[in-house]
């Protein structure tokens, strides 16, 4: 093995235990102020607030993600609640929708946005529960300690399906006059009994170091098992690349937003990369619903493949289950194309890798959505910097 090429290695290693040291610091800092603003979170959604989310450039995604968990919660049993990603038009929306009783959210680089700190500044005006990631300024303000921009975005991705999993708990614990319910097996000490206040924001202030703690356990075993896995893939890719091909992702739900993420992070990414040629056939919302419409759900991306595709292309799939059709369909195409594929998978996999549709298959093995997908994150993340790393030492 040439000295680049384990130093790559090495890498990512090195990228993952970084990480889970940043993350567990900060979320041992903050997990008393979270389980406090979750609390109000899930009083303003009784009162009929709506959480309205913004972000600039690839942090737009975030929004994506922050609206889809809100409305589609992946637990089963778990009411909708009012959540919408408004970047297209902050401004013009907020001031169209805003209600004293909602929340917003505005998610941008770390070094900060003085445009989104304005946007929020005008929303706790008129009475909103603002988010500032990052900002000086809001009823939560994340004071961004992380100056790499996918590490910055990683933790925002951790915080936010925090807020997420913890308002359901405060919404449906019977101190706001509901019952645990399904709720209890994310925290196992929320019974059916009204408990002190106190306790239960101390308890789940524990839970969300708790959590943490877990992704940092599968960061590290992805690491461990996965580490060549994760350099092969970037060397089959920057291979296509190299050739002229370009990356074709895609993705349901929150994947789909982890896809339109990992194609920004290619076409416009931090300060001194270089750009890599990238779509999300994730990000076509009038081919998406006009197939679905006129075909059915599982040719979704199957036929924007079609379109899409040539040879030397990478055909990129993200997926918790490993097993949503639509997701099988587009890359059995690819094979028949003769694309590279790669699988960002969860659980075991999947049917993607029982199939063997993926070249490279890429699995955080977990059977929790948020968990994989804050795990995915790091591996495309640092999949993203080795094509970089690669690039640069002309391999």
């Amino acid at each position: 093995m040439s000295p680049v090429t384990t130093a790559l290695a090495n890498y990512v290693q090195q990228a993952f235990t970084e990480r889970n040291r940043f993350f567990e610091q900060f979320f041992l800092r903050e997990s008393d102020i979270l389980a406090t603003a979750c609390r109000a979170m899930s009083e303003r959604f009784l009162q009929g607030g709506r959480l309205l989310a913004f972000g600039k450039g690839a942090y737009a995604t975030d929004a994506q993600h922050v609206s889809v968990e809100f409305v589609h919660p992946v637990i089963v049993g778990k009411r909708a609640l009012p959540a919408l990603d408004v970047s297209a038009l902050p401004v013009t929306w907020l001031r169209a929708l805003l209600r004293p009783e909602d929340m917003v959210m505005g998610f941008g680089p770390p070094e900060g946005d003085r445009e989104i700190q304005s946007i929020l500044r005008e929303a706790a005006e008129r009475g909103a529960m603002t988010f500032s990631l990052p900002g000086n300024e809001g009823s939560y303000a994340l004071k961004a300690p992380a100056r790499d921009a996918f590490i910055h975005q990683e933790l925002l991705e951790i915080l936010y399906h925090t807020l997420w999993e913890t308002v359901h708990v405060f919404f449906e614990h019977r101190e706001l006059g509901h019952d645990a319910g399904d709720a209890a097996f994310l925290y196992p000490f929320l019974g059916q009994q009204k408990q002190e206040t106190r306790n239960i924001l101390e308890q789940v202030a524990g839970s969300i170091k708790a959590k943490v703690r877990e992704d940092s356990r599968l960061r590290i075993q992805v690491a461990d098992e996965q580490a060549d896995r994760i350099l092969n893939a970037a060397r089959s890719i920057a291979e296509r690349v190299a050739r002229g091909g370009k990356l074709i992702l895609f993705g349901n739900g929150g994947s789909a937003t982890d896809a339109n993420d990992w194609a920004l992070d290619c076409v416009a990414p931090p300060h001194g990369y270089r750009p890599v040629p990238a779509i999300s056939l994730s990000f076509e919302p009038a081919n998406i619903t006009a197939l679905a419409n006129d075909v059915g759900t599982e040719v979704i991306f199957l036929r924007q493949l079609i379109a899409h595709a040539a040879p030397s292309d990478v055909a990129i799939a993200i997926s918790t289950s490993g097993g949503s059709k639509n997701v099988i369909a587009a890359l059995e195409e690819a094979r028949k194309r003769g694309l590279l594929t790669i699988g960002l998978l969860g659980y075991d996999g999947g049917e993607i890798v029982r199939s063997r549709l993926a070249d490279h298959a890429l699995i955080v093995p977990s059977d929790y959505i948020p968990r994989i997908q804050e795990v995915q994150a790091s591996i495309y993340h640092t999949l993203r910097d080795l094509l970089e790393g690669i690039s640069n030492a002309g391999l």
